[in-house]
């Protein structure tokens, strides 16, 4: 039976929800009639969300929490269930990332951006469990193909997302007996992002390389994302549940390619 991707009335929660691809994916959800609640560290950034969020006419309620702090994750959460109820839809979207050479990286900086990705990860949804509505929540984390793909400089995000991806599987193992289906959305270059701006192409031909990298020829959208994030929380993937799903136009394969061609040339060495 074919159903409308319609999420009025029920709540979506967005932790990092105020900027970037999340912020994206919290307006997707805000045009179709969600009651919206996002949290950051930041309060302006929570302020700009709620007023852009409330432009499309329904409920948004905004709060300040940082991942890496347990209980005021779970004062967040308390708060918005107060207001809107339980949670039909969870997602974990905080992430902090910088480019640096193992050899030169401070015990500080790896853990800091483990702090926010993978501990952070785990501090949400474990304080969310106690809120989701069952059976029928759906969890989205968004994570990088550096869960998967080992990337120069960036060895504090790969051993983060690859954490946050194990993370998704074992909690669609231990949550699914009581409805609660968990995913990961792992994008790849989005334009107009700072991770994109920063980590792959801070120069206008630096974009133009980094696009010509990726099999469809192009850097993804915010819509991209969210249009993902729709179906994973609609039932249309009633059944999906521990998937780790790239969205990233072919980019990972690109990588593949490169990996083995470069075993080719040793090989033929």
């Amino acid at each position: 039976m074919l159903v409308d991707i319609d999420f009025k009335d029920r709540h979506v929660f967005v932790f990092g929800g105020t900027t970037g691809i999340n912020l994206g994916i919290a307006d997707a959800f805000a045009r179709r009639g969600a009651r919206i609640t996002v949290a950051s560290r930041k309060a302006e950034n929570v302020e700009a969300a709620q007023v852009r969020l409330g432009a499309h006419g329904g409920e948004v309620f905004g709060v300040c929490a940082d991942v890496r702090d347990f209980d005021a994750v779970g004062r967040a959460f308390a708060a918005s269930v107060e207001r809107f109820g339980p949670i039909d839809v969870l997602v974990s979207g905080a992430a902090g990332n910088f480019l640096c050479e193992a050899k030169d990286m401070s015990a500080n900086g790896f853990k800091v951006v483990v702090d926010i990705d993978l501990i952070g990860s785990f501090h949400v949804m474990r304080q969310a469990y106690a809120h989701l509505r069952r059976p029928g929540a759906a969890v989205i984390n968004i994570t990088a193909p550096q869960s998967y793909i080992p990337m120069r400089y960036q060895a504090h995000a790969c051993a983060a997302k690859a954490g946050v991806d194990q993370l998704t599987r074992v909690l669609a193992l231990e949550w699914g007996g009581e409805g609660i289906r968990i995913n990961s959305i792992s994008p790849g270059p989005i334009e107009g992002t700072e991770g994109a701006k920063r980590l792959m192409a801070p120069t206008e031909a630096d974009q133009v390389r980094a696009a010509a990298r990726v099999p469809l020829q192009r850097f993804g959208v915010p819509e991209d994302i969210a249009n993902l994030a729709l179906f994973l929380a609609s039932p249309y993937a009633s059944y999906i549940s521990g998937a780790l799903i790239p969205c990233d136009g072919g980019g990972a394969l690109e990588s593949v390619k490169s990996t083995l061609e470069l075993a080719g040339q040793a090989g033929a060495s």
